[in-house]
Parts: C-alpha cells; structure tokens; sequence
C-alpha cells in the first residue's frame, strides 16, 4: 500500500479557528492573510528571544512572510522544528560570510531582457513575478525576491517572449520567480498559451512551491491549465516528510491525474534534512504521492545563509546510503550549482575504487567489491 499522508494542520487552537473551511482552505485566502510580522506568528508560534532578535536584525534584508497552513505545520514550542527553521528568521541572514554572494548563480550578467535570463543554450528561464506565498530563509534569490511583490507587467513579458521568439536554439522555458502560481489564472494562461505559441518551444516547466507551502493553489482548473498547454513539467520543492499531509497530496495527485509531471527538488539543509533517514522517509512519501525525487541541491552561496549549508561531503554520504537500500525511483541526484553561473554539476560516490587493464574493480552499495572487465579491442 501507497505511504498514508500526514494530516492536515489542526487550526482548532489559531487564531482563524473561527474562519469557515471555505474562505481558510481557499489559497486567496491564505495568501490575504499571509502572516508579515513577528506579532501575528507568535499567536501561533512561541517564538524564542532568538527568533525575535532574527526579525529585528533581518528587517529589511529579506522579507518574512508566511501562509497561515504553513505556519500551522510548525511545532509551536520547538524552534529546532524543521518547518519552523525554514520560515522564521534567525540572527545569521545578518551575516555575509567568505564566499556568499548576493547572485550566486550569476544570472543578473545573463539577463538578456528584464526578467529573462539565458544561461544554458537550449533554455531560458522567465523571472514570472517575485512573490511567494511564503518566504524561504534559504532562498538563492533573496536579493530579488519580495522586494516589491509584484507580477512582471505584460509589457516586460513581451519583451522576453519576442527574445525566446527570436532564439530558435531555445527549446526550453522555465517559469519561476518567486513563485510561478503567485501568478493568477488568467495571467498564468497568458504566460503558458504565449509560450506554447512559440513553435520551437518543446518544453515547459513550472517552478513552484505551492503544493508544499499552499496546496490549495492546485486546484481543478489550474491542473487543466497546465495541461491544455502541455507538456508542462511542474518542478516542485518538498524538503521534509512533515510537508507531505493530506492536502498536499491531493495537489498531486489532481496534478498527476490532469496528466501533469511532477518533479521534486529538495534542498539539503542544515539541521532539517541532512540526514540518509529523513531524505529516505521524504523520497518514500513522495513516490507514494506520485511525485518523482529529481535533485538534492547543495544549498547555493547567498548571502547570510551559511547556518544551512552542509559539505559537499554530507550529501554524497546521504545518496551513498540511499543507494541499494531505496528503490531507483526514490534516489534524486546530488546537484551543486556552481558559483558564478557556469552551471549544474552532479555528484556521486565514489564506486569506482581501481582500475587495472580491462578490469575496474567496483564497490557495491553493500560494500563488497566486484570487478568488470572491458571487451577486447575491435578487430575492425
């Protein structure tokens, strides 16, 4: 049998324990009523004297904002929590260590128009809006996102639709931002439908958030959406099982049966997922949901987030424990973004321990060896 869901919060003891279940479990609702400030959160949180030294030395660095369900998956008394440290702000986003840059991925200098950004030959990736129902303390594009919350106008979209128009090496468009379902259904059916009018244009894909952070965006319509203009390929971002409930397996699950491909793609991080059982745990829950694990990203080099990076050492010890002992289905790839914009760069361990000859010797998740041997030179 398919892994059972994790429940849905319990708001029975918020302050929207009086709201009707039509209004709370409607995302304009949620996103309305995004909590913005320390105030509101410890009505639901018991903040500690850290948290809420986080939110004065954060102010104005990078905005805090979450959907009143995601705050609810929190364990309100334990700030070790892993839900609570990817939305709550700590002291350190104040500190810019050695090597953090505020565009770690180099895509400012490969912005060939406003809100489009060209760094691999064969796609483009479209800077939709810079809103997000919440607010990750992670995020790679802190020096951009929520800045102003706003959805990219039509008039600078057309702009970077006629580039993708004008490139018929691009075969590939990535919607994100921010999040790409903070855009309407209108405005996203603009988006999709201008881009599958784009003869060259092959592929699709959607970054978002949504299922996790605000499941209810995912609604019938929205699955029909993306699928009148498929193939559209929903990349998605579980980090923890405790994001796997109930409602966020409905969001997939009407992704999937519109005939929707999703994919995940966890970030390794700090005390909340680094660890072989919890990523297994995570993969298991999300094939069960019929999402596919993609990559386990190595936490990029922005600025005042080292306290959630791990060495590169950690996640390759978490895919070698992952290896044989999980199906292939449930073994995302390690994937590091290398500084600087030159691209994606996976990591495996090390299976390879000797080459002799024709023979490599191998070692086996088991930690046994065996050896293969090459054929013979081709005579012809």
């Amino acid at each position: 049998m398919p892994i059972a869901p994790n429940p849905n919060p319990d708001r029975s003891r918020s302050p929207w324990r009086d709201v009707p279940d039509d209004e709370f479990w409607s995302w304009g609702w949620q996103v309305k009523h995004r909590i913005d400030d320390p105030e509101t959160l410890g009505q639901v949180l018991e903040l500690t004297d850290e948290e809420r030294r986080g939110f004065d030395e954060t102010r104005g660095l990078f905005r805090f904002g979450v959907t009143p369900y995601y705050a609810l998956l929190a364990d309100a008394r334990n700030p070790a929590c892993p839900i609570r440290q990817q939305l709550v702000p700590r002291p350190q986003e104040a500190v810019v260590r050695i090597g953090e840059r505020a565009d770690p991925l180099g895509e400012e200098p490969r912005e060939v128009v406003p809100n489009l950004v060209h760094r691999y030959p064969d796609r483009v990736l479209l800077l939709s809006t810079d809103r997000c129902p919440v607010y990750c303390r992670f995020c790679t594009r802190r020096r951009i996102v929520g800045r102003v919350e706003r959805q990219s106008s039509r008039a600078l979209l057309a702009e970077a639709f006629e580039y993708v128009r004008a490139h018929p090496e691009i075969k590939e468009v990535i919607v994100s931002g921010g999040d790409g379902l903070m855009l309407g259904d209108n405005q996203l059916e603009h988006v999709l439908g201008t881009l599958r009018s784009i003869e060259h244009v092959e592929i699709i894909r959607l970054a978002t958030r949504m299922p996790v952070t605000c499941p209810m965006r995912v609604t019938d319509r929205v699955a029909a959406l993306l699928a009148a203009h498929g193939p559209v390929y929903v990349m998605t971002h579980f980090n923890h099982p405790r994001e796997c409930t109930v409602w966020a397996a409905e969001a997939c699950r009407r992704l999937v049966d519109h005939g929707v491909v999703v994919y995940n793609q966890s970030v390794l991080l700090r005390g909340i997922n680094d660890d072989v059982e919890i990523i297994r745990d995570l993969n298991r829950r999300l094939v069960s949901m019929r999402v596919t694990p993609y990559y386990l990203h190595q936490c990029d080099l922005a600025e005042g987030i080292e306290h959630f990076r791990t060495p590169l050492a950690t996640g390759l010890a978490i895919i070698d424990g992952l290896r044989g002992h999980s199906s292939g289905l449930m073994v995302p790839q390690l994937c590091v973004d290398v500084p600087g914009g030159l691209g994606k760069v996976t990591l495996v361990p090390e299976w390879i321990v000797g080459r002799t000859g024709r023979y490599t010797t191998f070692r086996t998740y088991s930690g046994e060896t065996a050896e293969y041997l090459d054929p013979l030179p081709s005579e012809h």
